[in-house]
């Protein structure tokens, strides 16, 4: 119950500090199971999303968060635990939580992970690690793209900016097979399926112009 007193108050406090703007619900997946894919800035990111959609609140979602955001920071553990966020550690506690979640994924519960891994710290994009692809190969459930932007030159989190959190065409669980061997070229593609969905909706939807995750590289060359 303390889930479904604390997301109404989290709505009302983000829409006065941040004013946040929805784009894409269209392309969200109910009734099944999915896995939600955003870009990473800021440690209230998996909380503006959870508040982004109503569906959301009543079917509350499983999270994986980076240990870290669970040491030295006892109230916000505590509010990300109430979201549905479990600490991702390493070892066998980690291949516990994976398995359960994607049979949560399969019998219909959606999952929200960050395909990059960390924080970006210039507000760049990163490459999409590999985990994340495995998971929904295992699971076989669609991937939603979701970017978050923030008003900001910098591209990152600041008091009573403005946020928008768009929300992508699925990617389908098909598209997404990666076979028994689990194919590396098929690996890279879904990668770049991915990166090029978040830099589309950048180029749309940016409060400032978008840094493509590879600009520094093509920079150097």
């Amino acid at each position: 119950m303390l889930y479904y007193i604390l997301v109404p108050l989290a709505w009302v406090l983000a829409h006065i500090v941040f004013r946040p703007q929805v784009i894409g619900r269209e392309n969200l997946i109910k009734g099944r199971g999915f896995i939600l894919a955003p870009n990473h800035r800021s440690a209230l990111d998996p909380v503006f999303i959870v508040l982004s959609d109503g569906y959301f609140w009543l079917h509350k979602m499983r999270i994986f968060a980076k240990k870290e955001l669970f040491q030295g920071k006892p109230l916000l553990a505590w509010f990300l635990r109430q979201m549905g966020a479990v600490s991702v550690k390493n070892g066998r506690d980690d291949l516990s939580t994976l398995d359960n979640t994607i049979r949560e994924c399969r019998t219909g519960r959606g999952l929200l992970l960050f395909p990059e891994g960390t924080r970006s710290k210039d507000g760049r994009l990163l490459p999409p690690k590999s985990g994340a692809f495995v998971v929904a190969d295992q699971a076989a459930v669609d991937m939603i793209p979701c970017r978050i932007l923030y008003d900001t030159p910098d591209g990152r989190l600041k008091l009573f900016c403005r946020i928008r959190i768009c929300f992508g065409k699925p990617i389908s669980a098909e598209q997404l097979a990666l076979g028994e061997k689990r194919n590396m070229v098929k690996l890279r593609e879904n990668k770049k399926m991915l990166t090029a969905a978040w830099e589309e909706m950048g180029r749309e939807y940016a409060f400032f112009r978008c840094v493509p995750a590879n600009a520094e590289k093509e920079k150097t060359e």
